[in-house]
């Protein structure tokens, strides 16, 4: 048929029209598999890139939360090493006080013996006098 085709006086144009018909169609399959690919190239750096962008994400989240965790144990710390030593400061203020008071009392008892040195002498003065009298 080709033959009674190409004989005819549009024959050739006809095949040439084909032809161009054929090119035209393996072109565009070939252009819709080459988009296809990089469609799919596209797609795939994309997910690649979400998931770098998501594990960059993650892993600073991740360091947050390692600091967090760190920063509450140590405020933990600091709070029982605070409750320390308020107790301690609290037992060395009611030592100090302790201590005060005893000063005190030793000052009064100091003070006492003076007095009590004083009255005896002068009991043991007028002693003399009325002797000497």
């Amino acid at each position: 048929m080709e033959g009674a085709a190409a004989e005819t006086p549009g024959g050739h144009l006809e095949v040439a029209l084909l032809q161009i018909m054929q090119r035209h169609h393996h072109e565009s399959l070939r252009q819709r598999k080459q988009t296809e690919r990089a469609k799919m190239d596209a797609v795939k750096s994309a997910a690649r890139v979400a998931d770098l962008l998501v594990a960059t994400v993650d892993s600073g989240v991740q360091e947050l939360y390692i600091n967090e965790r760190r920063i509450e144990m140590e405020a933990r710390a600091l709070l029982a090493t605070i409750a320390r030593y308020r107790k301690q400061t609290d037992q060395w203020l009611a030592t100090t006080n302790e201590i005060n008071s005893v000063l005190k009392e030793i000052g009064d008892f100091e003070n006492w013996m003076k007095i009590m040195d004083f009255d005896c002498k002068s009991i043991n003065a007028a002693i003399r006098n009325i002797h000497q009298s």
